[in-house]
């Protein structure tokens, strides 16, 4: 895989400058939807935050969509005990109203009312966020862990990736139970073949890309 180094501001003007170059018909109820996808070492939220502003920069409207945002609630994330891998590889995340709050409403078509947030795990309730209604060629950015093999139609995703090592350095001591399900991740579902464009960062402050194709 051959990385080119890049500063994380112009990795947000590219990524934004291709979003510009694949814009959808103007003339049509169509959103484009971005997924950067990294462990919560990996701040996938500095990415995603740069990008939108580039976005804006250019004249478009962006929303960020953390998916911490859609964490189920505390008794069905910890109903087999508070660190099990595999709950926290399929069950932590309500992918469904990802899909009935995000991704339905932003299909070609759609009526582009997105609902940013649904759950807030610090209170353990529902954030009860008011709905965003997006423009037709506005982008939704969802970032967070474990964000691909799940089918989620993105136009275009990212994947931050650390290795081993950088991982376990940069994970705090009370979530490094978490460290199987993302060695899992990068052996069952290959984020990296599956992204657009990979991003190294074991260095934050250093990182490299492999850039995107056409």
């Amino acid at each position: 895989m051959h990385l080119e180094a890049i500063t994380w501001q112009r990795m947000a003007e590219r990524l934004a400058g291709h979003l510009d170059d694949h814009r959808p018909d103007p003339a049509e109820p169509a959103w484009q939807r971005v997924g950067i996808d990294g462990a919560p070492a990996a701040d996938t939220g500095t990415l995603a935050g740069l990008l939108a502003d580039a976005l804006r920069l250019n004249g478009r409207t962006a929303l960020v969509v953390p998916t911490d945002g859609f964490l189920r609630p505390a008794s069905l994330r910890y109903e087999f005990g508070r660190q099990d891998v595999e709950s926290y590889l399929g069950g932590w995340y309500d992918t469904a109203a990802l899909w009935r709050e995000v991704f339905g409403p932003t299909d070609p078509g759609g009526t582009g009312r997105v609902l940013p947030d649904l759950w807030d795990p610090v209170t353990d309730r529902a954030t009860r966020s008011p709905y965003t209604e997006l423009p037709p060629g506005a982008v939704v950015i969802v970032h967070g862990p474990l964000l691909l093999g799940r089918w989620f139609p993105f136009d275009l995703s990212v994947h931050i990736r650390l290795s081993a090592g950088a991982l376990r350095r940069r994970t705090e001591e009370s979530a490094r139970w978490t460290l199987p399900a993302f060695a899992r991740y990068e052996a069952e579902t290959d984020p990296a073949g599956l992204a657009d464009a990979v991003v190294r960062a074991d260095d934050p402050r250093h990182p490299a890309w492999t850039g995107l194709a056409g």
